[in-house]
This record gives structure tokens, C-alpha cells and sequence, in this order.
């Protein structure tokens, strides 16, 4: 029988050659995975922070605060990454938050007045319940805008969300007059906002779930496989039948709505508005998908690393605050992971591309 020659050993023609194709073990795929990657990076510096600041940093109002914090930055990171899976990138959500907390509080005030007692007047659950549909509705309204200018439109993303950015913070300042909108009812935090069940916050279950069903839908669904479809090759997406506009504008609703239930979240947990916390929101969830393995090209989703990924970022930021380290230096922190993270996401794709 006449043989084929490898550098280390002769392989029969005609048979199939399993060093190639031997599955690898499964606690080898899970280590190789970027999200256990970043769960296991999110461990380690929650352990460094602890130490420096004496176990502080791990006692529950602590844990519980930064679970707080790290909601809304999830609610926004999870709806840009379904839309990086499509290789679409928005730079609004943060906006978007600002816009639907104010909209929400508005209505809210509007529905429900204090007066001199404290006492609401008018109907407390049904003020709530206004202020939370506008809220959410304000963010659906939101991505629906950026849907239509990047998919009907023919738009290039990063503009028409740049565009977007400046009118939905400018109508927030108009909204509000400016400031912060406050004296809501004070039962929207102390049954949503501050809630917890058990040990967990209950917008943080909310976002958790959230996270849980686009998991699902990513894996599982027809939705998911073509979200990826279009990230992978819009045109390839199109000529098999795709409908890309029309899935692409279901995404950047979904998108705009998660950004609203986020500005809800931010109005129970302050009792209020908070216009200018939210100017890092943009950047902690593109940190938090593209750490997490979603690529910034489209045509690979990673929910699990997103999560890690704004876990990572609430971590690292919660941390330095404890430590007495400049706000400053907080931003330059973030800034530094994230070019790290995506160039080490070029170089892994330059090395696809090779093989």
C-alpha cells in the first residue's frame, strides 16, 4: 500500500488522518472561551480590590452597589451587542437612557403631584405605571429613528447615532429645563429601585432575565442566526431571502427599548433624574460587548461575555473609586481595556483570515 508522509509520521492513503479532527476535551473549550476568560479576569480583581481595601470591597452594600450600577450599564450593552452582531454600531443608548428617564419622570410628576405633606395627590400606581410605558416607549420611539435612518435611510451608523446623541440629550435639557427632575414617589424606589430579592437587586434580575431570553434567542432562534447572518455578509444575508431592513430595524428598537427600561431603572433607583451620570454609559458598553467577544465587524455574539465584560468594567471602576483613585484615571482605565481588548480582537481575526 502506498503511503503519504507527514514531518512526524506516515499516514495510509485512503484513511483519515484524527489528529485533525479529535474533539478537544470540554474543560478545554471552556477555558478557551473568551467569556470564562473574563469571569475568571472579573475574579481575580475582585480579589485584588478586596485586599487593598481590607474586605470592604466584598461586604454586601458594596457588592449590592456595584450590582446596582452595573444594571443599567448591561441593559445598554446587551441591546448594542445584538446590534454589533449585525455589524451595526450605536453611539446613542446613553442618550437614549438620559431622554427616557426624563420623558419617564415627566409624566410621572405630571400624574402624580406632592404637596406641602408629602402626600401624593392624584393615582400613585397609575402615575408609576404611565411614567415606566413612557419611559420604555421613549426608547423604543428612539431606536426606531435610528433604525429607520441606518437601514431605510442607507445612513452610516456611526453618524446617524452621532446625530441622534445631540438631538435626544439636547431634548432632555429642553425637557427638564436643564436640571434634574426630582421628587418623585418615593415608592418607585423603595419597591423597584432599592428592591431586592434576597441579596440581588431587583432591576438587577430584571437585566439578568433580559440577558437570559437574548441568550436563548442568539443560540436557539431564527432571529439570532440571522442577526449573524447579516453581521457575517449583508449582501450574502440578502440574496438568501433575509429581509436585512426589516431585521435590522427590529433590532435597533429592541436596542432603544432596553436603553428605556435602563432609564427607568435609573429614575427608581435616584427617585430622579440624573442628566449627567450617564456620560460614560457609551463607553462602558462598548467596553463591556467588545471585552466580552462580540465583534465590532458583525457576525459574532457573545452574551455571556457581555455580561463578564460589564462585570469587568463596574469591577474596575467600583474598585479604583474605593481605593481614592481620580475619576480621571477611571476613564483612562476603561480606555485602556477597551483598545486592548479590541486589538487583541484584530489580531485574532487577522489570524482567522490567515487560516
Amino acid at each position: 500500500m502506498s503511503t503519504q508522509t507527514s514531518d512526524w509520521k506516515t499516514t495510509p492513503v485512503g484513511t483519515i488522518d484524527t489528529r485533525a479532527t479529535k474533539p478537544k476535551p470540554w474543560w478545554v473549550k471552556v477555558l478557551s472561551a473568551r467569556a470564562t476568560q473574563i469571569l475568571i479576569l472579573d475574579v481575580v480583581l475582585f480579589i485584588f480590590f478586596t485586599v487593598l481595601t481590607g474586605g470592604l470591597f466584598a461586604s454586601l452594600p458594596s457588592i449590592q452597589s456595584l450590582l446596582l450600577t452595573g444594571t443599567e450599564a448591561l441593559l445598554l450593552a446587551l441591546g448594542l451587542t445584538m446590534l454589533l452582531g449585525a455589524g451595526v454600531f450605536d453611539l446613542s443608548l446613553g442618550a437614549n437612557l438620559v431622554l427616557s428617564s426624563v420623558v419617564g419622570a415627566t409624566v410621572m410628576k405630571a400624574i402624580v403631584q406632592p404637596t406641602l405633606t408629602g402626600e401624593p395627590t392624584g393615582s400613585l400606581g397609575g402615575g408609576i405605571t404611565a411614567g415606566a410605558i413612557a419611559a420604555i416607549a421613549t426608547g423604543a420611539i428612539f431606536g426606531l429613528v435610528n433604525g429607520l435612518l441606518i437601514a431605510y435611510a442607507r445612513m452610516n451608523a456611526l453618524i446617524a447615532t452621532l446625530g441622534t446623541l445631540g438631538i435626544g440629550m439636547g431634548l432632555a435639557y429642553i425637557i427638564s429645563g436643564g436640571a434634574d427632575l426630582g421628587g418623585l414617589p418615593v415608592e418607585i424606589q423603595s419597591g423597584f429601585g432599592l428592591a431586592a430579592l434576597g441579596p440581588i437587586p431587583l432591576p438587577t434580575i430584571i437585566a439578568l432575565l433580559v440577558a437570559a431570553v437574548l441568550y436563548f434567542i442568539v443560540r436557539y432562534t431564527r432571529f439570532g442566526m440571522r442577526t449573524l447572518a447579516i453581521g457575517s455578509s449583508r449582501p450574502s444575508a440578502e440574496r438568501v431571502g433575509i429581509k436585512v431592513k426589516q431585521h435590522l430595524l427590529r433590532l435597533a428598537i429592541t436596542a432603544g427599548a432596553l436603553a428605556g427600561v435602563a432609564g427607568l431603572i435609573s429614575i427608581a433607583h435616584f427617585a430622579g433624574t440624573s442628566i449627567n451620570g450617564h456620560a460614560n454609559d457609551a463607553l462602558n458598553a462598548v467596553t463591556a460587548a467588545v471585552i466580552g467577544g462580540t465583534l465590532l465587524e458583525g457576525g459574532r455574539i457573545s452574551i455571556l461575555g457581555t455580561v463578564w465584560g460589564t462585570a469587568l468594567a463596574v469591577i474596575l471602576q467600583g474598585g479604583l473609586v474605593m481605593i481614592g483613585v481620580s475619576s480621571y484615571f477611571q476613564l483612562m482605565a476603561v480606555g485602556i481595556v477597551l483598545i486592548i481588548a479590541v486589538g487583541l480582537d484584530g489580531i485574532s481575526y487577522r489570524r482567522r483570515q490567515r487560516s
